[in-house]
């Protein structure tokens, strides 16, 4: 697996985005200050840590990719299909409720938080930009992945054909059992397709987020898609489940910023 360690902190990169224009990771656990049930990268500042040790771990993980905290942009994740042009870091402005984070921009550093949902990285070369997207079950169910593709469509003039889309660990199919509402919400929104990523499992229903998400990235035209497929619910020694520890654990960041 493509992992790498800098001080301490052990991060994910793809192998389609391992390029001198780019600088990105989905960092794991490990490498922060906060105690259990946080321990220890936890980037979360909603899930009852501490604001100055969440600080001090969202620090650790800009400075291993070499970037400055002043070169941030975040949002306030709300499982939407909504995006958010950064044009510069977001500074003191409020957080925008959004899922989708682009830019174009090499000052700043894009930043979303995961405990299970499918982290999405998209480049475009051409431009070049990039794109940042968090997507669970609803945001799926709402085609986050293929509202960044088409954001950076209209915002850049991207080809879809063009972009080198990734999807980062989160949980998978065997671990993520859902309900007959949810199951009944993709089938409404989905039709038959719908069937393609969800599977019985010991009679009950089980969702597959990779599968529906790499669908909905073929579906807008994207050719070239890497896949984690890492588990978060099954590798808990290096992420964290929000479904497999109950709710009571951290959140860990994925970033990605171009070089200028």
């Amino acid at each position: 697996m493509p992992f790498c360690s800098t001080d301490g902190l052990r991060y994910f990169q793809f192998d389609q985005l391992s390029r001198p224009e780019i600088t990105h990771g989905i960092f794991t656990r490990h490498g922060g200050v906060s105690p259990v049930p946080w321990a220890t990268l936890n980037v979360g500042g909603t899930v009852g840590d501490r604001p100055a040790r969440v600080k001090e771990n969202q620090r650790r993980l800009l400075a291993a990719l070499g970037r400055r905290p002043e070169s941030l942009h975040e949002v306030w994740q709300v499982h939407s299909a909504q995006y958010v042009v950064a044009d510069e870091p977001r500074g003191e402005a409020p957080l925008a409720q959004a899922d989708i984070l682009l830019t174009r921009e090499p000052a700043v550093t894009l930043l979303m938080r995961f405990a299970d949902c499918v982290p999405l990285m998209l480049f475009d070369p051409g431009i070049p930009a990039i794109a940042l997207a968090h997507a669970g079950w609803l945001g799926t169910l709402r085609r986050t992945t293929a509202a960044a593709v088409r954001a950076m469509v209209k915002e850049f003039g991207s080809q879809p054909s063009r972009l080198i889309a990734c999807l980062g660990p989160s949980i998978g199919p065997d671990h993520y059992e859902i309900g007959e509402d949810v199951a009944s919400a993709f089938r409404d929104q989905w039709g038959e397709a719908a069937q393609t990523f969800m599977h019985s499992q010991d009679g009950r229903v089980h969702l597959d987020l990779w599968a529906a998400n790499r669908a909905l990235l073929a579906g807008e035209g994207v050719v070239t898609i890497e896949s984690a497929a890492i588990c978060t619910a099954c590798h808990l020694e290096d992420w964290y489940s929000h479904r497999a520890e109950a709710g009571r654990t951290g959140r860990f960041g994925a970033a990605i910023a171009l070089r200028g």
